[in-house]
């Protein structure tokens, strides 16, 4: 398994008793509406599979977990601040009323005067706004996202079309 091919659902921060308990920080939604018996945990950028013996989920967002083979507070300690993962094939469908804005990462933005500008990388979510970052021409260039900037948006292709203000892409590339 590849970290490409599963998706994040938190981290473990501390052993628990003496017996290999851990306790899972989830910072996934709804973690509790997947069913799953094994997960995948990031050992120096290699994801192990563990086989979940038991899982309690608390509402603090954490879960204390009992993994097969992992009996002692030595196999324990191992995982501790490490990152958990589960296979993509597991994550619940968006619906499109679940869309929101930072769902754009990973799509190509495209101008409708310049062309193709390339992959958002990043969404920062600011008080008053988001703004979407891509590498263009060697240049990292930001921008808005909002009414007047987005113009389409095709979630099954990727793409977002933008009319970004005029001048706004001769800052970065001056």
């Amino acid at each position: 398994m590849k970290i490409e091919d599963s998706f994040r659902i938190g981290t473990i921060l501390k052993t628990k008793g003496l017996k290999g308990e851990v306790q899972l920080y989830v910072d996934f939604d709804n973690l509790g509406d997947i069913e799953f018996d094994a997960l995948y945990i990031d050992m120096a950028g290699k994801l192990v599979p563990y086989f979940v013996e038991s899982i309690k989920y608390h509402p603090n967002n954490s879960a204390y977990l009992f993994l097969e083979d992992v009996d002692t507070i030595e196999k324990a300690s191992k995982l501790v601040k490490r990152d958990v993962y589960l296979p993509n094939k597991l994550k619940p469908k968006k619906k499109k009323s679940d869309f929101t804005l930072l769902d754009l990462k990973g799509f190509t933005a495209i101008d409708i005067n310049e062309g193709e500008l390339g992959e958002i990388s990043s969404i920062q979510e600011l008080p008053q706004q988001f703004i979407a970052t891509v590498n263009y021409k060697d240049c990292e260039v930001l921008f808005p996202l909002n009414e007047d900037i987005i113009k389409s948006i095709d979630v099954v292709k990727g793409i977002v079309l933008i009319d970004l203000p005029d001048g706004l892409l001769d800052i970065y590339l001056d």
